[in-house]
This record gives C-alpha cells, structure tokens and sequence, in this order.
C-alpha cells in the first residue's frame, strides 16, 4: 500500500470512489450521489490540483488500486488561516480493518503539519459512526461538541460530532 497526492490525471478513479462513497454511506456525507454525479468530470480535475490550502490523499494498493480517500482543506481568510478541515475520508469495504484509514489519517495529519501558522484541524463525523471516531480518537482528534439533527434526509436525522486535533 502507498498514499500519495491525488491530481487532476486521477479524476476518473476518484470519481468512482467517490460515488461509491456516497451510495454506500450517504448519511456520512454533506452532499449527495445525484448532485456529485452531475458534476462535469473537469471540476473534479480542478479539485484535485493540491496546493498550499487544499489536497486529497489516496491509498493504493501494490495493484494501483484506490481504495481509500480524504481531503484537507485550509482556510484562506486571515483571521482563521490557522485552521483546517479534514473531509471526504472514505474506505472502501473490503479494505476496513487493515489500517488504510489510519494511514490515510496519520499521513494528513504529517502534510498539513507542514503548513506554515497551521495550529488546529477539525472533522465532523457522524455521532453514531463508532468506527470511525475510534479512528479519529486513535491519531489525537478529540471530541468538543455535537451538533443535533446536523444532517437531514429523507426525513431522517443524523447528529455530528465535532473532532479537532492541535497541530
């Protein structure tokens, strides 16, 4: 397994992912299968170019297969450019339980470390995704609020814990 960068020449396997991310877990996401569907393939090749405030991340297998995603994006006003968020963390089924998403986690954390002013990152996760905020827990994210009724589908309603880290 590698982790890597993700750029724009990876869009058509992002995508795949991505979709796949969305149809399996779609209470764990802010947007949805339909909305990120039709979106033209270019924009997504816009969002994967990486820079100072923004990069995605993927796991490959020794097979180049992604199998694992997330997304780091800074903020760029000057009053909060000291923080950032963690997005998008997605593992694919039948590779949960061999640690890509620790890697994929940890490897985040040392990238955005780099940033220079960079003091804090903040996730939200689903409330009743244990899983994934042992996860979280595990790399330093702890827990500092949760959000009622923060998603909403279907008629559904989901709580998000609110995780942040200091860099």
């Amino acid at each position: 397994m590698h982790i890597r960068y993700l750029e724009p020449s990876d869009a058509e396997i992002y995508r795949e992912i991505r979709l796949r991310s969305l149809q399996e877990n779609p209470e764990a996401f802010l947007t949805t299968y339909e909305i990120e569907r039709e979106k033209p393939i270019e924009t997504t090749r816009q969002n994967l170019q990486h820079t100072d405030f923004k990069f995605t991340l993927g796991c490959f297998t020794d097979n180049d297969e992604l199998v694992g995603i997330v997304t780091f994006v800074r903020e760029s006003k000057p009053k909060i450019t000291h923080k950032g968020y963690v997005f998008g963390m997605y593992v694919v089924p039948e590779f949960r339980g061999k640690r890509v998403g620790y890697r994929l986690i940890s490897e985040l954390l040392q990238r955005a470390k780099k940033c220079a002013g960079l003091e804090q990152i903040h996730l939200t996760v689903v409330a009743n995704n244990i899983a994934a905020k042992k996860l979280y827990e595990s790399v330093g994210f702890t827990r500092y609020g949760t959000e009622c009724n923060a998603l909403k589908m279907n008629g559904q309603y989901w709580d998000e814990d609110l995780m942040a880290i200091k860099v």
